[in-house]
């Protein structure tokens, strides 16, 4: 593992502090969650009565689960690019990923975002609403579109999907991996992770969403999301008015659901079947998912990466901090040209 990062790593230290204040401030906070979906075999892809020749124009699709679930992707770029697959985070879907996705596309790269299921425009799910089908999810669109020496990026609860799907699928058709302020390994406090982010916090996250989740999420972009709770922060209100919309795209259930998908699940050992290069990206103000209980042990499990550590940025850098992750993907996935 590589660290561009000028401090030593610190030995795991409790973030209970950090927590605490969001809790009693925000008294929201939020991580990203993932969805997916296993593809049917020679089943119909997309909703409606659209040829696959109109499908191949519209540089978009779906592909039909095994469940049932319809899972939307968008797919720019030159197809003779080599893929890059991005996965969301919580509650949010694909169009997170537009800057990066314009700017690799621009650079002449193939680049797939699915909307998680149950958010955006896939299939509003009542089941199924855990890591395991996010990984599964992954993988019908890797197959269904036989993307091979692909860059899978996962933001926030995303990386925990991309994680997943290597350790349910392996890495044949995968060349890197980046994850982008990744819950993995754990975010939840447990016997076995004492550094953890106290189960009260989420559950506090539940009984925002119950109460109002229209405020619940307003309050999350105009607080540590992007951190607009900063003294110094210039978030602008567009951004802030976009993740809302976004969210408010989510099903209810499926976004009440990922909460535990997020938070509870161990990513621990999918972390260690995980044989490419890896690139971690992280921002060390990040008040959603702690820098030192997230990527600092990512960066210590996974055996080829490179953590890139932001000084300042928040859980939300896709967007704050775009321009900069824009040249760091770029020149990660350059490095297999």
């Amino acid at each position: 593992m590589n660290t561009n990062d000028n401090s030593t790593r610190p030995a795991r230290r409790s973030h209970r502090g950090v927590w605490t204040a969001l809790m009693a401030g925000v008294a929201t906070i939020g991580l990203v969650a993932g969805c997916t979906a296993t593809d049917e075999a020679g089943s119909d892809d997309t909703p409606t009565s659209a040829t696959a020749a109109n499908n191949e124009r519209l540089n978009e699709g779906y592909v039909t689960t095994t469940d049932g679930v319809e899972i939307f992707y968008k797919d720019w770029g030159p197809r003779s690019g080599r893929p890059v697959l991005f996965s969301h985070g919580w509650p949010l879907n694909s169009d997170a990923w537009e800057a990066q996705m314009l700017h690799l596309a621009d650079n002449g790269y193939r680049v797939i975002a699915h909307d998680r299921r149950g958010h955006g425009r896939s299939s509003q799910t009542w089941t199924g609403n855990d890591m395991d089908h996010y990984a599964d999810d992954l993988a019908a669109v890797v197959e269904k579109l036989d993307l091979r020496e692909a860059t899978l990026v996962g933001f926030s609860t995303g990386g925990g999907e991309v994680a997943r799907y290597v350790g349910r699928h392996g890495t044949d058709r995968v060349a890197q991996v980046a994850l982008i302020s990744a819950v993995t390994p754990q975010m939840v406090e447990t016997a076995d992770n004492p550094n953890g982010v106290p189960i009260e916090v989420f559950d506090g996250l539940r009984a925002g969403s119950h109460a109002d989740r229209a405020q619940l999420y307003r309050d999350l972009a105009e607080g540590p999301f992007f951190g607009a709770n900063r003294p110094d922060s210039n978030v602008s209100q567009g951004m802030k008015d976009t993740f809302w919309l976004q969210s408010m795209q989510s099903g209810h259930k499926a976004a009440y659901d990922s909460i535990e998908a997020f938070s509870e699940t161990d990513l621990t050992s999918d972390l260690e079947k995980i044989d490419v290069p890896t690139l971690i990206v992280h921002g060390d103000d990040d008040q959603i998912v702690p820098i030192d209980n997230s990527a600092r042990e990512a960066d210590a499990i996974v055996e080829d990466s490179t953590l890139v550590v932001y000084p300042g940025a928040p859980h939300g850098l896709t967007d704050t901090h775009k321009q900069r992750l824009n040249d760091d993907l770029l020149a990660f996935v350059d490095n297999l040209r």
